[in-house]
């Protein structure tokens, strides 16, 4: 079930960018899953859980290529043995670099990304997992809260992502002008395919078929539901419509917020939860418009502030009848409902370490990834504007789109009859760049919704037709 949400996430980047880069968002969340497998096999799960590293920071290479990792007790629970828990943090290192590469979107390079992703999840990802569930580590030793992952996983992720897009640099002012997402059927698709993953990412951090489980799992889905309610109705108030994108960020800010709380407190607190998280994570993301960073898809609104919420939840509302539904962990107390005071900066503590460790290295290592000849971090304006799908990946998530994709004729024809297909109906030979531009202008053609070509309406919104120099000539490219 975990697995299955890398497909989610990449189906849902894909809807909310743009067509020309759509593809490479789908390749780039697919790839970095590649790339994290053999991290996690080569040294990953030694450095973020081998038992015999007691510096509270970062394992040792005791276990390098899973070496003695087999059936002795797993350090998330005796109950599961050391193999399988192996693998199934290995899920959650792979979705936590699918959500950190949606940085790219649009602008970045897909090789350099590959290579930013292992060493990521060496110096970031790997350190963080070993604070909050290494038996030695300092998070786990200080009484941190942290279920299935606030910290290495959505904070890892969303302030991760708002640094390696502060070093990419934002997108060209043109690209960012009318942006919308451009398959919101994607998004939902991409959304639920999460939330059905999001129920063993949380529900199997019980490591085990019992009520701690089950209650993960009903928090989950509750957080979840009033995310989505309250964030479309904020959406609501303000466009006077009920905004399918607006359910699905609001969705996932409650999964994410879950993530860290949901096998720690009761069903009414998830309903707080997701009430507050819809909220805030919708108006964090302005933030980056205040921090002029070009954070595209929100990474840090919804995953680093909802898991910081959620890590705060549990500061409040995490009591010991819920943590103790597993068996195993009977001694452990919760927040202040349990009148454990000393939980609150605990839990600040560890929000505040986790950002801002994630941030510096994060930014370092995107930095320094782009020093390197041959390993440049961005694609060239020109390059941009065509889309990463043509220049980076050399594929279309919608061919049809680019029916005007290969200019083979050396003149210019246009044919203004109504057919069945856009080929059909406009005909564009082009043989220099220039003399193309001058009869577009000439004609003053609009595209419509029914894919045919008629005569520019004033009171309708015209699509801007550019000649772009494509791979083997000229090209009509329409942007709208």
């Amino acid at each position: 079930m975990v697995f299955f949400m890398i497909p989610g996430l990449s189906f849902l980047y894909s809807g909310l960018s743009r067509r020309k880069s759509a593809l490479s968002l789908i390749w780039v969340v697919s790839a970095s899953n590649a790339v994290c497998i053999f991290q996690w096999y080569f040294w990953g799960y030694s450095l973020a859980f081998s038992p015999t590293a007691n510096n509270g920071f970062i394992g040792n290479l005791a276990n390098f290529g899973l070496i003695n990792v087999l059936n002795e007790p797993s350090p998330g629970s005796p109950l599961i043995p050391a193999l399988l828990y192996a693998l199934y943090q290995m899920e959650f290192a792979c979705v936590t670099v699918g959500i950190l590469v949606g940085g790219i979107a649009e602008r970045g390079r897909v090789l350099p990304a590959m290579v930013i992703t292992f060493f990521w999840l060496t110096l970031v990802y790997c350190p963080i997992a070993c604070w909050a569930w290494n038996i030695n580590g300092w998070g786990f030793k200080f009484g941190v809260l942290d279920f299935a992952g606030g910290g290495p996983v959505e904070i890892g992720s969303g302030v991760g992502g708002l640094a390696y897009a502060w070093v990419l640099g934002r997108r060209q002012d043109k690209e960012l002008q009318n942006f919308r997402p451009h398959n919101v059927s994607m998004v939902n698709l991409g959304t639920f395919i999460l939330w059905f993953g999001w129920l063993g990412f949380n529900g199997g951090s019980a490591f085990g078929a019992n009520l701690r489980a089950v209650m993960a799992m009903w928090n989950s889905m509750i957080a979840a539901t009033f995310g989505g309610i309250v964030w479309c109705l904020i959406d609501y108030r303000l466009e006077r419509k009920y905004s399918m994108v607006g359910f699905c960020s609001g969705t996932i800010a409650g999964l994410v917020a879950a993530t860290p709380a949901a096998g720690f407190v009761k069903p009414w607190a998830a309903v707080i939860m997701g009430i507050f998280t819809g909220a805030i994570c919708n108006y964090a993301t302005k933030l980056k418009f205040l921090l002029a960073i070009d954070d595209s898809l929100d990474l840090f609104a919804e995953h680093a502030i909802g898991g910081i919420l959620g890590l705060m939840t549990n500061a409040f509302f995490a009591t010991e009848t819920v943590i103790g539904l597993d068996g195993v962990n009977t001694n452990v107390i919760g927040g202040w409902v349990d009148h454990n005071w000393k939980q609150l900066y605990i839990q600040f503590a560890y929000i505040i370490a986790t950002c801002l460790y994630t941030f510096v290295v994060t930014a370092l290592i995107v930095h320094y990834v782009d020093t390197i000849p041959g390993l440049s971090i961005r694609v060239p304006a020109g390059s941009e504007s065509l889309g990463l799908d043509e220049v980076e990946i050399g594929e279309y998530a919608n061919d049809y789109i680019e029916v005007w994709r290969d200019v083979m004729e050396p003149t210019l024809t246009t044919t203004l009859d109504h057919r069945e297909s856009t080929l059909g109906t406009i005909t564009c030979a082009v043989g220099r760049s220039q003399a193309a531009s001058q009869e577009i202008s000439a004609c003053n053609f609009q595209v419509h919704d029914d894919l045919h070509v008629r005569e520019s309406d004033a009171g309708e919104k015209p699509v801007e037709l550019e000649v772009l120099q494509g791979r083997r000539g000229a090209r009509i490219s329409v942007i709208a």
